[in-house]
């Protein structure tokens, strides 16, 4: 259900997890919205700013990268019942790849490892522990899931099956240029971009745009450098804490058909903090909620 149809007066195009994207002629208004999700679902209680926090954080690192790659970001300058949470966008062609980069090994990353010694047909050293720090950053596709589905990892061989020899080499290109980019930033800051994934679309001359949200706490996971050792998955500046709460306190079984409890005041303000921090130690500037 749209949060701001009403309020933009726009028709809506599509509805997500956290974005929805409503047409005007020739552009598009992607309005983040404060919900977050786990386990697949979107929970019922809000993370106040967590929307406006995300989208100008984005523009942040669209900056940063702009002479690495093209961005689809028309203009900042919305309708003011959504101004900070909102950009206008080119509309684009996208392509149907989550473009995912490590330079460390963990997460789903980590589980595929332990049984293969490989994560999407990477070929990996024997010895590496889960947070261990990989030899040289690696690009690890996955094929985007329906609402409510996971995302299915996949190797290189299936993108090129898919998308053709040429339009895969691009996108592991360019992935791996702007994790590198950002990691070099990141640690600038005293923060470790352990991975990240990025969205690609094409204009109408076949350009590769980098498109949705880029960098951010939920498309990213960042560590604190100072605590971080060889062998230890850290604690990251994202919605883990939501994750961590709903598996081990809320007493809500994930395999049921019941959908995840609500969140206690506390989880919601430490969740919101966390946002907050990553947006301040890489910015180097407070977070000004828009007014």
């Amino acid at each position: 259900m749209s949060q701001f149809q009403e309020l933009v007066g726009l028709p809506l195009r599509h509805a997500g997890k956290v974005r929805e994207l409503y047409a005007d002629d020739h552009r598009i208004l992607m309005v983040a919205t404060d919900n977050i999700s786990a386990f697949d679902h979107v929970l019922s209680m809000l993370i106040p700013d967590k929307g406006a926090i995300l989208t100008q954080l984005s523009l942040w690192w669209f900056d940063q990268l702009s002479d690495l790659v093209p961005n689809h970001v028309l203009s900042a300058e919305v309708p003011p019942a959504v101004a900070g949470r909102a950009l206008w966008v080119e509309p684009l062609e996208m392509v149907e790849v989550e473009c995912v980069a490590r330079g460390y090994l963990t997460g789903s990353g980590w589980a595929e490892y332990q049984e293969s010694r490989t994560v999407c047909g990477v070929a990996l050293p024997e010895g590496l522990r889960d947070g261990d720090k990989l030899p040289e950053p690696i690009f690890t596709p996955a094929i985007k899931a329906r609402l409510g589905e996971h995302d299915e990892n996949v190797d290189f061989a299936t993108i090129v099956d898919l998308h053709g020899s040429a339009l895969a080499e691009e996108l592991r290109r360019l992935t791996l240029a702007i994790y590198t980019r950002a990691a070099g930033i990141a640690a600038e800051r005293g923060i470790i971009l352990a991975d990240t994934k990025f969205e690609f679309g094409r204009r109408p001359d076949g350009t590769l745009v980098l498109a949705d949200e880029v960098l951010t706490p939920d498309s990213s996971r960042f560590w604190d450098a100072a605590l971080w050792q060889p062998g230890e998955s850290l604690p990251s500046f994202d919605k883990q804490y939501v994750r961590d709460w709903l598996a081990r306190d809320s007493g809500w079984d994930r395999s049921s058909d019941t959908p995840p409890p609500a969140l206690p005041d506390d989880v919601v303000a430490a969740t919101r903090e966390r946002y907050l921090e990553a947006y301040r130690r890489l910015t180097g500037t407070d977070f000004s909620p828009p007014r």
